[in-house]
Parts: structure tokens; C-alpha cells; sequence
């Protein structure tokens, strides 16, 4: 199975003055790119592809750190990819559980050359920022998709929730889970190694 991450919000790109591969994700996207790793915790993932551009690393580089895997830029997930670099991507049978992170532009190509060969899909064909579409070749030449929408971790309060007693419960601050209760941290543990 390949999980076809569309890279998370980075913005408005009219408004970035830097070179757009540079352009980082905003902070609704690195909520999404946390989410990621929730969305993604019961999917196998042996590698991690993505397009060089920043905003789409940075999209699942909290995935690769809790699954510890490396981000691996390629160069054929790029903004620019020709829909003949995407299909060979699509059909080779040696990438299995790969995330392969990219942009919207590129998943349209992807997926108009997919429907033409019949692609069976549960879901409106959507992409939004964020998303993953798990993508399953089949030996008879089929290829099935569903989406899984973008999930994006609320923002943790300075100030929690106020206790009975009117104080605010210091257990809501941060932008984090405390990493006895972080989702997925079971998950791609090394041999030996403590969950804690």
C-alpha cells in the first residue's frame, strides 16, 4: 500500500517574498503534520518519500521521528513531476508502505492517470491540504483509494480548563501530549526500548 500525502497548509504563497520551495508550513500546517502521525498510527510505514521542498518535509517529519525513519527527498514527488515519473512511482512493486509526500498539482496528475485506468475509490476525488489517500495495488492490475481527511491537533492552551476551585489545570499547557499519553509512541519503538 502507498499513503499519498498531500504536504499540509504552508500559507499563502502569493504572499512569501523567498523561493517557494522554501516556503514553511504555517501554523495550522505543523498541526496538521502532527496530526499525521495520529491519522497514520494503525498504517505500516517503512519509508518515508517526499518532495524536496521544505514545506513538504516538514509535513511528515513528525511522522518519520515517531516511526524513526529518515525523510528521503525525491526529486519525482517535486512540484514539477511528469504524470510518467508518478505512475513508475505508482506501480513499483518494490515500494510498499512508503509515504510518499507531494503537492496537490501532483496528486491531480497522479490520480486523472489512475482513473483512466480505473481506479475504485470510496470518495469523492478531494485532496485537501493535509490529507492521505492510501493507494492499494492489486496483481491484477486494479487500484483502489480512500481518502482520510486532514486531522489537525488543536493547539494547547497557555491555561486549561478551569478547575472547581476556579484555577486553571496546568496539565493543558504546552502544544504537546506529555509523552506517557502521546498517540503512536508504541509504534516503531526499537527492540528493548522503553514506551515511557
Amino acid at each position: 500500500m502507498l499513503l499519498v500525502v498531500r504536504h499540509a497548509d504552508a500559507g499563502d504563497g502569493h504572499s512569501w517574498t523567498g523561493p517557494d520551495g522554501l516556503r514553511p508550513l504555517s501554523p495550522t500546517g505543523r498541526r496538521q503534520a502532527e496530526g499525521l502521525v495520529v491519522r497514520l498510527e494503525d498504517y505500516p510505514v517503512d519509508r518515508i518519500l517526499s518532495s524536496p521542498t521544505l514545506r513538504s518535509q516538514q509535513t511528515v517529519q513528525p511522522l518519520a521521528r515517531d516511526r524513526f525513519l529518515a525523510v528521503e527527498p525525491l526529486a519525482a514527488l517535486g512540484a514539477d513531476a511528469g504524470p510518467d515519473q508518478l505512475r513508475a512511482l505508482c506501480w513499483d512493486r518494490g515500494l510498499a508502505n512508503v509515504v510518499l509526500c507531494t503537492h496537490g498539482e501532483v496528486i491531480g496528475r497522479l490520480f486523472a492517470a489512475l482513473v483512466a485506468e480505473g481506479l475504485v475509490v470510496e470518495d469523492p476525488l478531494d485532496w485537501p491540504e493535509g490529507s492521505t489517500w492510501l493507494v492499494q495495488r492489486t496483481d491484477q492490475g486494479r487500484v483502489y483509494g480512500r481518502l482520510l481527511a486532514p486531522l489537525a491537533l488543536q493547539r494547547r492552551q497557555l491555561a486549561g480548563p478551569r478547575t472547581r476551585a476556579g484555577q486553571r489545570s496546568p496539565a493543558w499547557e504546552g502544544d504537546r501530549l506529555p509523552a506517557s499519553t502521546a498517540p503512536g509512541r508504541h509504534r516503531g519503538q526499537p527492540t528493548g526500548s522503553s514506551s515511557t
